[in-house]
Order: structure tokens, then C-alpha cells, then sequence
């Protein structure tokens, strides 16, 4: 309880004052330990923002869009700060391991919690199966592994990540950290070795870097401006995991401090590693000499004869695959425990260790996950694409559902029944609309990929049929624990 709620209470309130005092708590936050530090959540934040999207997937999209691939990180990037920075407010305003999930069920209802909580899980448990085909890929990639069945290296991988995740929150703090500052420290010894070759002069695979690679190779959008909007897609999974800040939120000491500091540095790094690197790369290299096949700064490395540096660079992609398993099993376990503590998700998926850990939640993710060991032993060369096309939709619609809260956060503040904190999303509800318009945008532009961007829409009313029949099969137990009860209330709240 804050200590701005106690004062109230000592001084008996008028009730109006009351409702606009205090805030609902999550059951589901009960039992966690505060051991994530400070520099846990700002490399988690760091971690989320750089990811296999850039390592990795950034050379097939410099090859298709050109240049202003640029530019499609720079949007989408405002755009994800837009999202973090308004469920930054909200954590600021009542810190919940259940994030979002606790935040829609306060704003939107039970309902709204219920689509977000396993739209999340949806795209969390696919992007694990994509995490474990990549890890099992990348390992392939040194010929000690090459006669391992990628199937067996994806089980070993999940076993590894699991086992860490369940021990305490401390370790997958620590585990984040150091996956975090692998990452930065090759982004940052690339983007030196980069500059030094762009001042120097020095050629790169026979072309002398600078402007006149990009003029001289069909200028900024070499392609077109439609290939520029079909990478859209990849770009906005690309940032996927920024959100986990809010999740963290909920073992963490001092939230309230943490949190902004965290978010509002979000915004140079997106600038700094994504924006600056694909510049970097289009000013080294044309467009038309990446390949989605190879890392973009493997290619590079290797033109200028730099000894194993596809080994380095695969090193590292495989890291950040390592680090999004981790941080998936993580939020996911947090996330249900909220759900469950509300009836809307298995009874087992609250459960917690001797340890803190909600070990149910990522029990049930890791199983899905198996699945995905499945996927590839059937289909080892397509398991990858199929689980991608189903997790990009869980990101959007939980992109979307943390605006609506907010927007609803606001107009609850607007009418005197919470209070928003200092640190503000600015510019509501213009902000909102126009994050969820473009939101929405992207789902639509989809269409004009045949090849994923199509597949991934005719999913939309599996998924939605699946989440009306499980509504229908949860609602009879839900509120049966009361997940959200007003602090000092005596458990009423105020519909």
C-alpha cells in the first residue's frame, strides 16, 4: 500500500475522495520477492529493443525496402515507444506483475483482461517455438552440431532456459543482463569498426563507402515505396518484448523510480541501434548485396576480411535468440499467475515455488514449446515461418489493448477516480488513436504479402473463434479469488 493511500486512510476521506485515493491490487501480485536491481530492468529494456529482428533479420529487409528500411524502424519505433511509454504511466501509477493483463481488467474489464492475457501467451509460447528453431539453426551453423537433429538442440535449448527461469527471479535477471550486454557490446564494436571505414575511406568488398552507395544504387527507396510497407510486419516483431518492462515492474523495489528511467531511454537506443545501424549499413554496402540468409553485419565483416566473424556474429544472434526464450517464460509465468488468480486461466498456472517463482505459468509455456520441438522434428525447414505468422498477431492486438487502457486510465482521471501520475504518455488521446490506427494498418497491409503477410490474416478468425470458446468455457469461474480488490478497501470496488 502507498503511503499516499495510508495518509488517506488515516484522515477518513469523504468517499469520492476515497475512490479517487485508492487503487485496485492484483491477487496475482501477491508472493513475489523484489530481487530484480535497477540495472536488471534498464538491460531488460536494452534487451527488448534489440533482438534477432536487427541481428538477423535486418539483411533480407535491407535487400527488399533498400535504405529506407530506415525509416520503417524509425515509425515503428516511435510507435513502440508510444506503447511502453503509456504502460510506463500506468506501472507507475499501480506496479502489477501482471502488467497490461491487470491493467485491462481494471479499465476494461474482465473481458478486455482475458483477450489481452491470452493473446500475450499466444504470442509468447509461438515466439518460443520460434526462439528454439533459431537456436537450433544458429548451432547448426558450427559443423561440431551439424550431425545433431536440430530437433534435439531445440529440447536442449528450452531445458537450459527453463531450468534457469525456474530457479528465482534473480537468476533470470542476472541470465538477462549478461544476454543484454553481449548484444550491446557487438552492436557497439560494429557500428565503431563501421564509422572507422565510412571516415577512412576503407573499402568494403571492393566499394569505397559513403552517400554515393546509396545515389548511385537506386537512391533512398530503391524498390519502391510498397516493399518499404510490406517489411512493416517484421519490423513492428522486431521490437516485440519492449513491453516486459511492465511485467519486471512487479519485483522490482522502487518501481515508480526504475520504470521512467527505463522507458525514456528506450527512445536514443531504438534511434541509436536500430536507425543508426541500418544507415550504417546502407552507406558500407548497396542493398542488393545483403541476404536474409546472413546476418547484415556478417556480410560486412567478412568483406573486409575480419577472421570469424561469421562465428562472432552467430554467437551473438544466438544470445539474443537465448534472451527472448528467457524473458518469454519469464512474462508469460507472470502473466497467468494474474490470470489465473482471476479464473481466467488454469488453477496450476498460479502456482509458486519456494523460490517466488510462478512456475505453473512457465510449465504451461514450455509445453507449448515442446510442441514446437515437434514442429521441428516434422518440419524442420518451415517451423520457423509457421509459428512467426501467429505470434506477430499476439503482439499487435496486445500493443492495441495496452492503448485502450491507457486511453481508459485517462478518461478515468479526467472524471476524478484515479489520479495519473507525473510521468505521462503525452499528447491522449491523440497518441492512442493514432498508435492503434497504425496498429491496425499493418494488420491490413499484410494483405499485400502473399507469401506471410496473407497467411498470418487468415488466422484471425481461428484465434477469434478459439477465444470466444474459451470465454465461454472460463466464465462461469471467473472472480471466484476477487484478482483486483481496492488497497484498505475491505475488497468492494467501484464498477
Amino acid at each position: 500500500m502507498s503511503k499516499e493511500t495510508l495518509d488517506a486512510a488515516e484522515a477518513e476521506p469523504e468517499p469520492s475522495e476515497a475512490a479517487a485515493t485508492l487503487s485496485p491490487a492484483d491477487a496475482g501480485d501477491a508472493g513475489y520477492s523484489k530481487d530484480l536491481k535497477a540495472r536488471h530492468v534498464n538491460m531488460i529494456a536494452i534487451g527488448g529493443a534489440i533482438g534477432t529482428g536487427l541481428f538477423l533479420g535486418a539483411g533480407g529487409r535491407l535487400h527488399s525496402a533498400g535504405p529506407a528500411l530506415a525509416i520503417a524502424y524509425l515509425v515503428c519505433g516511435i510507435f513502440a515507444f508510444f506503447v511502453v511509454r503509456a504502460l510506463g504511466e500506468l506501472v507507475v501509477y499501480r506496479p502489477s506483475s501482471g502488467s497490461f493483463v491487470s491493467y485491462a481488467r481494471e479499465f476494461l474489464g474482465e473481458k478486455g483482461a482475458y483477450v489481452a492475457g491470452w493473446m500475450y501467451f499466444v504470442n509468447w509460447s509461438t515466439t518460443g517455438i520460434a526462439d528454439i528453431t533459431a537456436i537450433a539453426l544458429y548451432t547448426h551453423y558450427w559443423s561440431l552440431f551439424t550431425s545433431v537433429p536440430q530437433w534435439v538442440l531445440a529440447l536442449i535449448a528450452l531445458a537450459v532456459v527453463l531450468s534457469i527461469n525456474l530457479i528465482s527471479v534473480k537468476y533470470f535477471g542476472e541470465m538477462e543482463f549478461w544476454f543484454s550486454i553481449v548484444k550491446v557490446a557487438a552492436l557497439v564494436a560494429f557500428m565503431l569498426i563501421g564509422i572507422f571505414l565510412l571516415v577512412t575511406q576503407h573499402e568494403v568488398g571492393g566499394t569505397t563507402p559513403g552517400a554515393h552507395v546509396i545515389t548511385e544504387n537506386g537512391g533512398f527507396f530503391p524498390h519502391g515505396l510498397m516493399p518499404v510497407v510490406i517489411v512493416m510486419q517484421g519490423v513492428v516483431f522486431a521490437y516485440a518484448s519492449l513491453e516486459l518492462v511492465g511485467v519486471a515492474a512487479g519485483e522490482t523495489a522502487e518501481p515508480q523510480k526504475i520504470v521512467p528511467r527505463a522507458v525514456n531511454s528506450i527512445m536514443w537506443r531504438v534511434g541509436l541501434f536500430y536507425v543508426g545501424s541500418v544507415i550504417l549499413l546502407a552507406l558500407l554496402l548497396p542493398g542488393s548485396v545483403y541476404s536474409g540468409d546472413e546476418s547484415p553485419f556478417v556480410t560486412v565483416l567478412s568483406k573486409i576480411g575480419v577472421p570469424a566473424a561469421g562465428d562472432v556474429m552467430n554467437l551473438v544472434v544466438l544470445t539474443a535468440a537465448m534472451s527472448s526464450l528467457n524473458s518469454g517464460l519469464y512474462s508469460t509465468g507472470r502473466i497467468l499467475r494474474s490470470m489465473a488468480m482471476a479464473g481466467s486461466a488454469p488453477k496450476f498456472t498460479a502456482l509458486m515455488n519456494r523460490s517466488q517463482v510462478p512456475y505453473g505459468g512457465i510449465l504451461l509455456t514450455a509445453g507449448v514449446c515442446v510442441l514446437g520441438v515437434g514442429l521441428n522434428f516434422l518440419v524442420p525447414g518451415q517451423a520457423f515461418e509457421i509459428v512467426l505468422n501467429v505470434a506477430s498477431l499476439g503482439i499487435i492486438s496486445t500493443w492495441v489493448i495496452v492503448m485502450l487502457c491507457h486511453m481508459a486510465f485517462v478518461r478515468r482521471s479526467e472524471e476524478g477516480v484515479v489520479t495519473r501520475p507525473s510521468f505521462q504518455l503525452p499528447g491522449s488521446p491523440f497518441t492512442e488513436i493514432v498508435t492503434i490506427v497504425f496498429l491496425l494498418a499493418v494488420l491490413v497491409l499484410m494483405w499485400k504479402d502473399p507469401e506471410v503477410g496473407r497467411k498470418t490474416l487468415y488466422l484471425i478468425p481461428i484465434v477469434a473463434a478459439a477465444l470466444v470458446a474459451g470465454w465461454f468455457a472460463i466464465r462461469g469461474r471467473l472472480g471466484e479469488t476477487g484478482a483486483d480488490t481496492p488497497s484498505g478497501s475491505g475488497g468492494g470496488r467501484k464498477p
